[in-house]
């Protein structure tokens, strides 16, 4: 018996190519949303420069000129709806602005469409990369309260 909605968090990496193929696989649902999640350039520019502790100028972006970032989202998802169709899902398309972190726009999308099941991939770090590294799928699973399917990345020879 199908779920009703599945929720594919979708950023074109090649770990997401693969979560999509086993979501068409193993699972079915009437539904699948695949969500690309996105920062807006002026606060990757401010998080950046406040790294590395340069002043940023005063920067306002042109409400007239359609963010790139966004753009390029839009062309991700768009990917991301492809591969699940090819896969076997009823996907629809659907990115939203970052307004905290990449995680925490997954669940709270999950949460406001009431996402029987959330699909990513994982970028199978370990050891002192994991630790310097934040995994938004460990993230995901640790703050959601539904089931998660996630891929680990194929087996390299």
């Amino acid at each position: 018996m199908p779920c009703d909605l599945m929720l594919i968090a979708y950023d074109g990496s090649e770990n997401a190519k693969r979560a999509i193929e086993y979501a068409g696989r193993f699972l079915s649902a009437n539904r699948a949303i695949v969500l690309t999640a996105w920062e807006p350039m002026v606060r990757q520019a401010a998080r950046l420069s406040g790294l590395s502790g340069v002043m940023q100028p005063e920067w306002v972006p042109d409400d007239e000129i359609e963010d790139v970032a966004y753009v390029d989202a839009r062309a991700t998802n768009a990917e991301g709806v492809l591969l699940a169709e090819l896969a076997g899902l009823n996907a629809e398309a659907r990115t939203v602005e970052c307004t905290t972190t990449i995680w925490n726009a997954i669940v709270e999308c999950a949460d406001e469409l009431d996402a029987d099941i959330i699909v990513a991939g994982t970028r199978g770090a370990t050891g002192i990369r994991a630790l310097l590294h934040s995994s938004v799928a460990d993230a995901v699973l640790k703050h959601c309260h539904r089931p998660v399917l996630l891929v680990p990345p194929g087996k390299t020879t």
